[in-house]
């Protein structure tokens, strides 16, 4: 897609979060998302980049003014990294810019990263899309993700690798759970990790295109259901 139209969409999808009010993307917004276009972040990467940006937006009170491309960067870019990590190495352009972008970023520490987790895997439970048959597996991994916390800042060494394993094996238990829920279209995910991909076929093996097209189906599924990934 030629940045140009690339832009246009991006303006497009901005223009509806923003309720109608159009905010341009031109001169330094303009580079801005070309470079995402010429980087390779899908739109779909990049509309949800904006969402993240906008659910953070909204829940600090009624927004104030619009919001502009500008302000979504640092998202669209995690988001990307998280994407290019389920995609691999293929879905990392030589010489781009911007590639780097998920080495330099800060890494949150486990108690932190456990302190989220445990937020939204409230806040999932709350929403009742899991189904009732998930509380009792959930209250099971909330009272492990806890004791987790209370012990994940002071431990070192083999300890602390094997609690990174368990919570990799919890994560995979997670999936499982709201690969099983109700109303959830696999067949819909799919189709939309396939055009995530489009671009990328190419590239990949098909051993790698598979194990590329579940991991992102994965993350839509997480998305859809508002899960956290327990992995650190």
């Amino acid at each position: 897609m030629p940045a140009s139209e690339y832009c246009r969409e991006i303006e497009t999808y901005l223009c509806r979060k923003n309720d109608g009010h159009l905010i341009r993307v031109v001169g330094p917004s303009f580079d801005l998302v070309s470079r995402w276009a010429n980087d390779g972040v899908p739109l779909k990467v990049a509309f949800r980049g904006i969402d993240r940006y906008f659910e953070r937006y909204y829940s600090k009170g009624p927004r104030r003014r619009p919001v502009r491309i500008d302000f979504c960067e640092a998202d669209v870019l995690d988001v990307f990294d998280e994407w290019r990590r389920a995609v691999g190495p293929a879905a990392h352009p030589a010489g781009n810019g911007d590639a780097d972008h998920g080495a330099k970023e800060k890494k949150a520490s486990m108690p932190a990263h456990l302190e989220r987790v445990l937020l939204r895997l409230t806040n999932a439970r709350a929403k009742g899309d899991l189904g009732a048959e998930a509380d009792t597996v959930i209250d099971r991994l909330s009272h492990e993700l806890d004791g987790a916390r209370a012990q994940s800042g002071g431990i070192r060494g083999d300890a602390r690798r094997a609690l990174v394993d368990r919570l990799a094996a919890l994560d995979r238990e997670l999936v499982t759970i709201a690969a099983a829920a109700r109303d959830i279209d696999r067949a819909a995910l799919e189709r939309d990790a396939d055009e995530e991909l489009a671009d990328f076929k190419t590239r990949l093996t098909a051993d790698n295109y598979t194990r590329a097209r579940d991991a992102i189906v994965d993350r839509l599924l997480r998305e859809r259901l508002g899960l956290p990934v327990i992995s650190f």
